[in-house]
């Protein structure tokens, strides 16, 4: 069996690739592979991590077809939740930074993980491809309410206005937009999005460890703290998933992706 999530060490940074093509839908395998593959690395010595998706689309975010499937069971519904709240907050609670190496399209879910990570680079599109490479939390466009703590994500990169109103519209920005806002780091083209992750994190592999590592953790204590159960509120959104609003949002959805 294709392992979801392979790891390739490239010294003390390794490389943690989804693999769970066409679009690496998070369903709770790939999930709980991602949360392995951070612990795996970890304790392997892995002074970095990079987190890396694509060509094309880093990540789709939650597997929709999945969890529409499971109908009316919100014992499993929520059990899949769970799992992807457990690979945020591993990427969020990991001892040691993690860059995103966005190689394509990332909404919802796929966004979140690229949040979770201390910084972000993101592809421009190859010529000839359809259009931009497009980030966001589009969650009210298929009839979803983001919860507070992941809009407190958005809010700490691109700001309390600027969230509102991407969160609001559900809005998907094009690379160059997600720059000026500070969604991302940084660009580059799309064979190179994952060696610039490599080097900015090399880049700090360099300064004093102790004081580097310590200083992160305060500086992104609030980040962790928004990923909290409290700040989630699980039961909450389980609640809103069956709302007839998110329903038929979820419906239409499937009928334009031919599911």
């Amino acid at each position: 069996m294709t392992a979801l999530v392979e790891r390739i060490a490239h010294g003390p940074v390794h490389e943690l690739r989804l693999a769970r093509p066409p679009v690496n839908a998070l369903n709770p395998a790939l999930c709980e592979a991602l949360a392995a593959a951070i612990d795996a690395s970890i304790a392997d010595g892995a002074r970095g991590l990079v987190l890396a998706g694509g060509p094309g689309v880093f990540s789709a975010g939650l597997d929709v077809p999945h969890l529409v499937r499971l109908g009316a069971d919100r014992a499993a519904l929520t059990a899949a939740w769970e799992a992807f709240f457990r690979a945020a907050r591993a990427l969020a609670a990991a001892p040691v930074p993690v860059a995103a190496a966005i190689a394509g399209h990332a909404p919802a879910g796929g966004c979140v993980l690229a949040l979770c990570c201390d910084y972000r680079v993101m592809a421009r599109a190859p010529e000839g491809s359809k259009g931009p490479f497009r980030i966001g939390l589009n969650e009210t466009q298929v009839g979803l309410v983001a919860p507070e703590g992941i809009q407190a994500l958005l809010r700490r990169v691109v700001g309390a206005h600027r969230a509102e109103r991407l969160l609001v519209a559900g809005e998907l920005v094009e690379a160059g937009r997600a720059l000026e806002l500070g969604l991302v780091d940084a660009l580059a083209e799309i064979d190179e999005v994952a060696p610039r992750a490599r080097a900015w994190l090399e880049s700090l592999l360099v300064l004093p460890r102790q004081p580097m590592l310590q200083t992160r953790a305060l500086a992104r204590a609030d980040l962790v703290a928004a990923l909290t159960p409290e700040r989630i509120r699980l039961e909450h959104f389980v609640v809103g998933w069956y709302s007839a609003d998110t329903q038929a949002a979820l419906k239409a959805l499937l009928e334009k992706l031919g599911k």
